[in-house]
């Protein structure tokens, strides 16, 4: 693992690293926050994925996460949306290829040699992580904007055990059924439906995948609401699944990140209130 940079927040330390992945066989790049802490001490992981367009950058220049982090005592993890470089292969639409990697592994050329982001995520970034931090990797929450919203509520149900808190800002939860999710899982999964339903939330609750409970953010005023986004899908599918869901509808904020940071701090405190139990 390589230090790209390292600068002094809010007390702590906040980093941006490389390390040559096996999984996407490219560098990948990721930020790390590490409050102070007392030597020795190992503290939980929050993870941060984030949304289409996007890499770590985004959330850590403007997601304001780094005071309530140190407050709580939480590393906070923020990988990139995808594999990058030359010979990865890209599209020319934002919502596919680099910047665009939905959080699964392709199965399709071009982008099956490369796009692995649910194994980079499921199992090589946390070793990584568990390596180079000090970080109790039996503490982990997780939680995502828009694309990284379907990331953590998908990768959350499919590794159960592995989070003691999950939520989301404005996620993408029926891919399947959605504009955004129906062109990536195209390209990315092939035309046989039934492949695309691990990555969808709504057809894993469907299919049994359970959560011990969900916080979801979403703007009343968001342009996707309707067309991309339906939380009404991810409303009704955890209610039918006895899956306590806490949906707040904020009136009159977007998609972007002045959304998301506003309700930041309340969700780094609902992460640490489970995982410091």
């Amino acid at each position: 693992m390589e230090t790209v940079s390292v600068a002094r927040r809010h007390g702590g330390v906040q980093g941006v690293y490389r390390h040559g992945a096996a999984e996407t066989g490219c560098d990948m790049q990721f930020a790390v926050f590490v409050p102070p802490h007392a030597a020795g001490a190992r503290l939980p992981v929050l993870w941060f994925l984030s949304g289409l367009t996007c890499t770590h950058a985004n959330v850590m220049e403007k997601g304001e996460y780094a005071r309530a982090a140190a407050e709580q005592g939480v590393i906070f993890v923020a990988p990139d949306t995808s594999p990058r470089g030359d010979g990865v292969a890209d599209d020319p639409g934002y919502d596919l290829g680099q910047g665009a990697g939905f959080y699964l592994d392709a199965t399709q050329a071009p982008w099956a040699p490369h796009f692995r982001m649910a194994s980079y995520l499921e199992r090589e970034l946390p070793a990584v992580i568990a390596d180079n931090f000090p970080a109790d990797m039996a503490r982990q929450g997780i939680m995502g904007h828009s694309m990284g919203g379907h990331g953590a509520l998908t990768i959350a149900l499919r590794s159960p055990g592995r989070f003691k808190s999950v939520s989301a800002f404005a996620p993408i939860v029926a891919p399947m059924d959605c504009p955004w999710g129906q062109r990536a899982f195209a390209a990315y999964l092939g035309p046989d439906r039934a492949s695309w339903r691990g990555y969808d939330a709504c057809a894993l609750i469907e299919d049994g995948a359970r959560l011990d409970e969900l916080l979801v953010d979403q703007g009343g005023d968001d342009a996707f609401l309707t067309e991309q986004l339906m939380p009404e899908r991810l409303e009704a599918g955890c209610a039918t699944a006895g899956i306590p869901l806490k949906l707040r509808r904020q009136p009159g904020y977007d998609h972007g990140y002045h959304f998301v940071s506003t309700f930041m701090a309340e969700h780094v405190a609902w992460h640490a209130a489970r995982l410091t139990r």
